[in-house]
């Protein structure tokens, strides 16, 4: 499981493109919950990457589809470059 910061970081992100204003939670998907389109997407991870100075592979986006997996795959990667 995710840590709280991490999620924290996230919700802080996803809240201002959260236009359905639902409640944030590590299982909200982001096309059947947020209705997030693709451009959206790709400028959230663009954010995501800033944040915690990393670099998603793209190979890895299509398996990503809550907000809770993003949080595991964002600490997988700094574990791993550590």
């Amino acid at each position: 499981m995710a840590e709280a910061d991490t999620l924290k970081t996230l919700y802080d992100l996803i809240t201002p493109i959260n236009r359905k204003g639902i409640s944030l939670t590590p299982e909200t998907t982001f096309a059947a919950d947020l209705e997030l389109d693709s451009l959206t997407v790709m400028d959230l991870v663009a954010e995501i990457e800033d944040s915690f100075d990393i670099i998603m592979p793209l190979n890895m986006l299509p398996d990503l589809e809550t907000i809770g997996q993003v949080a595991d795959a964002v600490e997988k990667i700094i574990a791993d470059s550590e």
